[in-house]
């Protein structure tokens, strides 16, 4: 099967999917000028995800993402538009304003419905047939598998959380998508780093842990919501252009990436019958 470009799909053999849907900032060039700006339609990515998930490769994991920038499309959100967090500020399917809540589009250039649904096709189904696709493959292999769902947000951004978020958010929709015991050895690796962490918080899981996650079935999806200065430098005070993204710095990144080794170490080995 001839998977479309943007995509970058990379099947392995281990019980363990790695899904990226967020760290894409590609914008098409005929949608580029309906932006107020192409940084600002950029920086809600969850920067540098690639890097730093790229020992995956090593393991014989399975990895799944998209280059489209969700403000685009967010194959992260329930495709009719229902909110995942409902009376909580967050983001849509084709979302019309960035995390800080300022508009995305020019006026009168948002997507309208028929628009959306174009989104949905071009961009949406093919990464959720390419998630269907690989879960079904490695659920034939295997008695039971994880589907890691990986993101990054700011640590502050006051529209939609308080505070300063923990660094690492692990999310399992309240326990509904994940073995009870699997989180918790999660939990209590993120525990032992010395990372602040929090698991079912305001992070509970998108789209994916919840539409995918089934125990019960032998699908087992986590969602990881990591703070950006777990592994690189946020500046202080509003971003602009100027001051985010920050670069990424393998030497900064190394102590969240043996965190994450010690994660996946969990996902590849854990007893999930229990």
């Amino acid at each position: 099967m001839n998977d479309p470009a943007f995509l970058t799909i990379r099947p392995g053999n281990a019980r363990l999917i790695l899904s990226i849907p967020h760290a894409g900032i590609d914008i098409p060039a005929a949608l580029a000028d309906r932006y107020v700006s192409r940084w600002q339609a950029q920086a809600d990515a969850d920067w540098w995800l690639p890097q730093l998930y790229d020992f995956v490769e090593s393991l014989d994991v399975t990895i799944i993402r998209t280059a489209i920038s969700r403000s685009v499309i967010d194959v992260n959100r329930d495709p009719s538009g229902v909110s995942l967090y409902p009376g909580m500020a967050t983001t849509g399917l084709c979302p019309t304003e960035d995390f800080d809540g300022r508009p995305l589009y020019h006026p009168g250039a948002a997507p309208d419905a028929a628009e959306i649904a174009q989104r949905r096709a071009i961009w949406f189904a093919p990464y959720h047939a390419a998630l269907h696709r690989e879960i079904t493959r490695l659920r034939a292999m295997h008695d039971a598998i994880v589907l890691f769902d990986a993101h990054s947000i700011r640590s502050i951004i006051p529209r939609l959380f308080d505070g300063v978020l923990p660094v690492c958010n692990l999310g399992t929709n309240d326990g509904a998508s994940a073995s009870p015991d699997l989180l918790a050895a999660l939990a209590a690796r993120c525990g032992a780093s010395g990372f602040s962490h929090i698991t079912n918080g305001r992070f509970k899981g998108g789209y994916i842990t919840r539409h995918y996650g089934n125990p019960a079935g032998g699908i087992h999806a986590v969602q990881l919501e990591l703070a950006c200065r777990g592994y690189i430098d946020e500046p202080t005070g509003p971003i602009t252009p100027e001051t985010w993204p920050t670069a990424y710095d393998a030497a900064r990144a190394a102590p969240i990436r043996a965190l994450l080794r010690n994660l996946f170490d969990a996902c590849l080995h854990h007893n999930l019958s229990s």
